[in-house]
């Protein structure tokens, strides 16, 4: 998948999200450890988001994708994105929205997926 196709599924991951009431903070925040897909807020609770997207349930899904190598670099960016903005008094956790198609897309939204 090109960048572009990435962007447009964490957009729509960001949308779904916002439907659910949380709020977007920042999308693509990148750092020598890794990237976060989407920074938003529920409540006084910072999410950030891993955005996993797969055209069908083969070879395990979009949940598939996200690897245990995968969870230690959001992991890893979290904490510098934590550090970065001084949230480390702050409640928060790590979701996974995976996102699986094609159109009507299949949302499965993982809350404290990494705990």
């Amino acid at each position: 998948m090109n960048q572009q196709q990435g962007a447009y599924y964490e957009q729509l991951a960001a949308s779904y999200l916002q439907q659910q009431g949380l709020q977007l903070v920042a999308q693509n925040f990148q750092c020598k450890a890794g990237e976060i897909d989407l920074v938003m807020r529920q409540g006084s609770c910072w999410v950030f988001v891993e955005v996993k997207y797969r055209a069908s349930q083969a070879f395990g899904g979009a949940l598939a994708a996200v690897t245990y190598s995968k969870q230690q670099k959001v992991r890893r960016a979290v904490q510098w994105y934590c550090q970065l903005h001084r949230l480390n008094e702050q409640p928060c956790r790590i979701d996974v929205l995976a996102v699986q198609g094609p159109a009507p897309y299949q949302y499965q939204w993982l809350q404290n997926a990494f705990s």
